[in-house]
């Protein structure tokens, strides 16, 4: 497994220094995979040069980007982004501005990016595109007759949180509230936070914002292996960035994108869920847009196979689900969510299909899809078969033996009874199920986690007969798990000693407020997606119904608590950009299930046609990909 996600064997470690103009025939990084590029590069100014890219680039040292220019406010602009280099012409605008030769000079702060004096920065137009379209702009404009007066106003806030670097849209900020004076990391583009901003977009017939933001977070991409303390690991994605405009005296001025790995949030734990979303997002892009050949280059290729070397990586670990710390996904606080969390497993999952779709099958990448295949069955087993509860499974765990210990034992991770939380008995419905919140040796975790199981859903990652059950539970549980607003995410909350033990007494996480049974407005366009894919529509009309009655009154809070969602948060921010979207392209999807539809995905029955883990060798008498096919039939 170790040489399985190889790089082709290419060189990691990265130069650490800028380049010049002056000193380089070539601007920009040699790229990680030594092969060429014949795209022709070409800048227009006063003396426009041009030059034929016959060397290699475009890999920038961790975790920064890589250019910089100065001038006064007296000369013609002057900006170069990384994003001018190697674009194809397909169905965006390019990002190419005009700039001289001497205006690049080395900065001598390596951990920050700096571009200067980005005032009035505008794309030069592709002259194969009339007007700087993209495709799904008549879906845009005929929806402009169809909005509503909350729709205006959401799509109105939404493009004030739009967040531009060197003149052009990279990411919309976490929350845009004029009145915070204390914003904390709430000014940042968060690349989770962004994923249904950039749907809204997208479905709207707008993909250049998106397109900035992918080039961009690539290119924020930590690239050098490091074992030092507190440093990113090569292909970690940060958990956001932030654009700051430096005065530098003399009527100059710097524009410098910071990006965050974690090391200044709360517990300093790594995101491990950015790079997942990342994935995600790349694939949504190109199945919107059309523009797939922004995920076939050789930068963005690279980009995946460092973030899948994350997830595929060796470990002590003996299964196949992803071994994290607590505070590691949307929860990212003390919540007991450490471990093999059901959210992770579901985002990896669904990252692992987008890339086995995305990535280009060659020499280079043939072990590294079989190891892509391999998890993928493994995963969907392990989920579908140990985290399944439903009335039925809850029996039988309640019914278990204990300490076996033989290759066939039924209680294989020595599970007690005791566990089984009294709630649940009562609150399971009859014909309805869920997929628990984590699972390790002698711990399941029962609370209900939405997000885990609607990416489950969305992914298939769940069987067929696994997602009706999902739905069915939601609706029959409408009331504790949905109530005056979509959705909680989790439920129930943690209260009393349990919660001063499991969250050491977290203020913020309190019983029925914030991660803590907290009702997020965020997860309503996930939710919209899985009642889509099921052909519960009404489902999802009735759910976003709800928020239209709330959001634009209490001016569209981050969560809200009490047990039923009826109370704005205590410590909520206002105007949170991710529950604006979350709206706005949910509504969309519910216009356009079509377009909704390419998002999820369908069961994959070639992933269980094999059986690769060869357990007749182990002495086992079952095999995983024969137990995963007949759960199919059912």
């Amino acid at each position: 497994m170790n040489n399985l996600v190889s790089l082709c064997n290419s060189t990691m470690k990265l130069p650490s220094r800028v380049l010049t103009l002056r000193n380089a025939s070539v601007v920009g990084f040699r790229h990680l995979y030594n092969t060429p590029c014949d795209q022709k590069l070409t800048f227009k100014s006063k003396a426009s040069f041009s030059f034929n890219q016959n060397s290699q680039f475009h890999a920038f040292p961790s975790p920064f980007l890589a250019f910089q220019g100065v001038i006064n406010n007296t000369q013609k602009l002057i900006c170069l982004t990384s994003s001018s280099f190697g674009l194809h012409s397909t169905v965006s605008r390019p990002y190419g501005v005009p700039i001289e030769a001497s205006a690049v000079e080395t900065d001598k702060n390596p951990e920050r990016l700096c571009v200067k004096n980005c005032n009035n920065a505008k794309p030069q137009e592709d002259e194969n595109i009339v007007g700087g379209e993209v495709p799904g702009a008549e879906y845009g404009n005929s929806r402009a007759s169809l909005e509503s007066e909350i729709d205006k106003e959401a799509w109105s806030l939404l493009r004030d949180a739009v967040v531009t670097y060197c003149g052009f849209p990279v990411g919309t900020v976490a929350s845009n509230d004029p009145g915070d004076k204390h914003p904390l990391n709430y000014d940042q583009v968060f690349i989770r936070d962004f994923v249904p901003s950039a749907l809204a977009f997208l479905l709207g017939g707008e993909g250049e914002i998106v397109r900035n933001f992918l080039l961009h977070t690539l290119q924020l991409q930590s690239t050098e292996k490091t074992v030092d303390c507190y440093s990113p690991g090569q292909g970690l994605m940060p958990v956001s960035f932030k654009v700051r405009t430096v005065p530098l005296g003399d009527n100059k001025f710097e524009e410098v994108i910071d990006p965050h790995f974690g090391g200044s949030a709360i517990g300093r734990v790594a995101p491990v869920g950015s790079g997942l979303w990342w994935i995600i997002l790349l694939r949504a892009y190109g199945k919107i847009s059309g523009d797939y050949k922004l995920q076939e280059r050789e930068d963005f290729q690279t980009g995946i196979k460092m973030i899948l070397n994350l997830c595929l990586a060796d470990g002590f670990d003996m299964f196949p689900s992803l071994l994290v710390t607590d505070g590691s996904c949307m929860i990212d606080r003390k919540m007991g969510v450490h471990g093999h969390p059901l959210e992770i497993q579901a985002l990896t999952y669904a990252a692992l299909r987008c890339s086995r779709e995305m990535l280009t099958v060659n020499e280079c990448s043939k072990n590294l899809m079989t190891a892509i295949n391999n998890r993928l069955s493994a995963l969907s087993f392990h989920i579908r078969e140990y985290y399944w509860v439903d009335l039925k499974k809850t029996n039988e765990i309640y019914r278990y033996k204990t300490e076996e210990y033989s290759m066939d034992a039924t209680n294989k991770f020595n599970i007690y009874p005791e566990q089984i939380p009294p709630w649940l008995i009562d609150w399971i419905p009859e014909d309805g199920g869920y997929l628990i919140g984590n699972l390790q040796p002698a711990h399941m975790d029962f609370r209900f986690f939405t997000l885990g199981n609607l990416w489950s859903l969305i992914s298939s990652l769940a069987t067929p007969k696994q997602n009706e059950a999902i739905l069915k539970l939601i609706e029959a549980k409408w009331d504790d798990i949905v109530g005056h607003m979509p959705l909680k995410i989790c439920y129930p909350a943690l209260e009393n000693e349990e919660w001063r033990i499991v969250t050491g007494s977290d203020p913020k996480n309190t019983p029925w407020s914030f991660h803590n049974g907290g009702s997020w407005p965020a997860l309503l366009w996930q939710f919209t997606l899985a009642c889509i894919k099921m052909g519960k529509i009404e489902l999802a009309q009735k759910a976003v119904g709800l928020a239209e009655k709330k959001l634009s009154v209490d001016r569209w809070p981050e969560y809200y608590d009490t047990p039923s969602g009826k109370f704005v948060g205590k410590q909520s921010r206002i105007y949170q950009t991710w529950a604006i979207a979350g709206f706005l392209t949910s509504r969309m999807m519910l216009e356009k299930p079509d377009m909704a539809s390419l998002l999820f995905w369908e069961e994959d029955n070639e992933l269980l046609e094999n059986c690769v883990c060869a357990l007749t060798k182990g002495g086992r008498k079952i095999c995983s990909r024969d137990v995963a096919k007949s759960q199919i039939l059912v």
